[in-house]
């Protein structure tokens, strides 16, 4: 099982960026992907869900600026995240599970974004 995130950078507050995160070796639309954060210093937090079924969740902190989307036929998940914010900055990771609930089994090494005011 692979997982790669690409698409971060450094962007000013107000900016978009899309992440993306290429996987291999599962069945991809069997699967719950999610995208998590770490903020320097902080601990990993959830930022967005999208199951097998195409439902979406989103953490309250991210709800109307950033979207989750999934392309099955590329085996590709996307966080697209707009008007963002320097609290936003933070290594981005994606992950995957066969389960609906519960924890991940699978991680991306992830990629570093960076918002400044």
């Amino acid at each position: 099982v692979q997982l790669v995130e690409s698409g971060g950078g450094l962007v000013q507050a107000g900016g978009s960026l899309r992440l993306s995160c290429a996987t291999s070796g599962f069945i991809f639309s069997f699967n719950r992907m999610g995208w998590y954060r770490q903020p320097p210093g902080k601990q990993r937090e959830l930022v967005a869900v999208s199951s097998s079924s195409g439902s979406t969740n989103y953490a309250d902190s991210v709800k109307g600026r950033f979207t989750i989307s999934r392309d099955n036929a590329k085996n590709t998940v996307y966080l697209q995240m707009s008007n963002l914010k320097p609290e936003d900055t933070a290594v981005y990771y994606c992950a995957t599970s066969l389960r609906e609930s519960g924890d991940y089994d699978y991680w991306g090494q992830g990629t570093q974004v960076t918002v400044s005011s």
